[in-house]
This record gives structure tokens, sequence and C-alpha cells, in this order.
């Protein structure tokens, strides 16, 4: 099992990344998709979710209007467009899959994003 995320990088405030999320090894059409992040010193924080088949989609109030999620079943992958970057949207972002009625999830490695001017 493997996600991997990539797309990371430096960018100014009011700049745009479009982040990847690349899976293998499992049914990947079974699995609720989910983008979280996180900055040194504190907890990991949701930032957005897809459902199973793309139809559902909802995001923290803190990126709403400014980050897009989407899936793309039949390549196994999911990206997160981000738009209008502040400084506080600085993290390592992750993936994570999440299997609907079981116990089961996985978890990318991370990319990290840094806003600045």
């Amino acid at each position: 099992v493997q996600l991997v995320e990539s797309g990371g990088g430096l960018v100014e405030p009011g700049g745009s990344l479009r982040l990847s999320c690349a899976a293998s090894g499992f049914t990947f059409h079974y699995y609720v998709m989910k983008w979280f992040r996180q900055t040194p010193g504190k907890e990991r924080e949701w930032v957005a979710a897809v459902t199973r088949d793309g139809g559902v989609k909802n995001y923290a109030e803190s990126v709403k209007g400014r980050f897009t999620i989407s899936r793309d079943n039949r390549r196994k992958t999911v990206t997160l467009q981000m738009n209008s970057l502040k400084l506080e949207d600085t993290a390592v972002y992750y993936c994570k899959a999440e299997a609907v009625g079981m116990n089961t999830e996985y978890w990318g490695q991370g990319t990290r994003v840094t806003v600045s001017s």
C-alpha cells in the first residue's frame, strides 16, 4: 500500500499550488480520501475530504473557497488545488485514505508547502 504526495514547494502569498496524491496497493474507489496538514508543535489538521465517487466534497472553514479537492478513480489520484495561499497555509500536507465502515486507513509521507514572501 502506498500513498505518495507531490507538488509541494515554496510559493508567495496569493499564489497557487496543486498537490497530488497517487495511490497504489488498495482498492482506491472504496476509500474516502482526505487531506490533512500539520505544522510543528500542532496537531494534524483536517483540510478537505471527498467521497468515494467524488460527488461530495467538504472543507475546513480556513480553506473554504480557496482550496479544491478532486479525485480520479481511474488514475487512483486525489488532488488539492490551493489558490490564494496565505502564510498560515504553510505546513506539511498529507493525504489519507479511509475505508468506510472498516477500521482501515492509510497515510502518505507528506509534502511540504511553504508560503513566504
